[in-house]
């Protein structure tokens, strides 16, 4: 069994899984890890053609992969609707592979969808803040399907709760 299906058949049957990247996976992780209905996190690689990445694989930029944050969540709690509002205001998904000092196709605005609902969902949500004029400039965000999820090693899972917890010990 896969990482990730020992990681899906971990939660109750009612949890679903929703995959962002938007910039350093450290961050977005961050934002959801602490949202009511998030049950867990985890950061990879999703996105490219390339088994098996490393994060030094991906920061060469020949993967093709984006750095992204996996959410298991309850759909009871939060929707898969409320989560996408998150990712829309947690980066800047007007700027093409790149958010703040992070440049790179790896830190690319995407959403990975694994349902037809989710991609319909996301493509509507990414419809309502195109016309909203939130952003002066195009939206740029990819809209794809899931592919093969690579977790990113134990040291970036969890990255600011360990430092912080870190910096609190010393």
């Amino acid at each position: 069994m896969d990482a990730q299906a020992r990681s899906k058949s971990s939660f109750k049957t009612t949890s679903e899984l929703a995959t962002f990247g938007a910039g350093c996976f450290w961050h977005v992780e961050e934002t959801f890890r602490t949202q009511r209905g998030v049950l867990a996190t985890s950061v990879g690689y999703m996105g490219g053609d390339f088994e098996h990445p490393g994060y030094l694989d991906v920061l060469s930029r020949i993967t093709g992969h984006a750095e992204a944050a996996q959410i298991h969540y309850d759909p009871e709690l939060v929707s898969y609707e409320q989560l996408l509002v998150i990712f829309w205001q947690c980066h800047d998904p007007t700027t093409l592979n790149r958010q703040g000092p992070d440049l790179g196709e790896q830190y690319r605005s995407v959403i990975f969808y694994h349902t037809p609902e989710q991609a319909i969902a996301a493509q509507t949500s990414k419809a309502k803040l195109t016309v909203s004029g939130t952003h002066p400039n195009p939206i740029v965000t990819e809209i794809k399907p899931a592919k093969d999820y690579w977790p990113a090693t134990a040291d970036h899972q969890q990255y600011f709760l360990k430092k912080q917890s870190q910096s609190l010990q010393r």
